[in-house]
């Protein structure tokens, strides 16, 4: 049985907009003002809460170890800002379920492993109306290790009942693509994120320049 593992920030779903919001929220809260901007810095929204916390403490000149500080202060207040609007902005990438769906229409599984904490991921695709497409979700917390790691991959398709050998991700991120490596699984890479066809620098399998035409990979790459 063949599986795809999806990621979810950036390859199905453009969240940058509310992560952003949310981080500004705390920069706000803190009397700087919104220290992100919502299209330059969407590519470091993608890189998770405490990247864009660290780029927008950063634009204030504070040392590292102040830096750090207020990175990990803020961390949980950003998750909370996040979880009270996170789907103001969030919107699907063009053609992603019709792709999943067709998927699973040619019997392969699909499933969802994320470094988004397993809850907000929950809430998330459950406000967009897609979580019973997926038969797995996996998130940075489900297990102790998240991706690069090739454990939560595995466990993806183990809970889908399919193997790992017969599986392919599809993600957005060098995580994404040393994760695929450290399984030992292809991954492809959408190029319609920030970053463009400049992930094809991490030498994935394939790119992906529209969800329209995953299925046919996943074919050619799965047969």
């Amino acid at each position: 049985m063949r599986s795809v593992i999806f990621d979810l920030d950036g390859t199905l779903a453009d969240t940058s907009g509310d992560l952003i919001a949310a981080a500004n929220a705390c920069f706000r809260g803190l009397g700087h003002g919104d220290m992100l901007d919502p299209v330059d810095d969407a590519a470091t929204a993608f890189r998770g809460g405490r990247a864009m916390l660290r780029l927008g403490f950063g634009r204030l000149g504070l040392e590292e170890d102040a830096l750090s500080e207020q990175v990990e202060g803020q961390f949980n207040d950003l998750l909370a800002h996040y979880e009270a609007a996170i789907d103001v902005h969030t919107v699907l990438y063009p053609g992603a379920m019709d792709a999943v769906e067709r998927l699973r229409g040619q019997g392969v599984r699909v499933g969802i492993c994320t470094n988004k904490p397993e809850g907000l991921a929950e809430i998330l695709l459950r406000n967009l109306g897609v979580r019973e497409a997926f038969g797995a979700l996996i998130g940075a917390d489900t297990l102790p290790v998240r991706k690069p790691d090739a454990a939560p991959l595995a466990e993806t398709v183990s809970r889908m009942g399919g193997k790992l050998e017969r599986s392919l991700i599809v993600g957005d991120t060098s995580t994404d693509r040393l994760a695929a490596r450290a399984a030992g699984i292809p991954c492809i890479l959408v190029t319609f994120g920030p970053d463009g066809r400049a992930v094809a620098a991490l030498e994935p399998e394939a790119l992906l320049d529209h969800f329209d035409h995953l299925p046919d990979l996943v074919a050619e790459m799965l047969p």
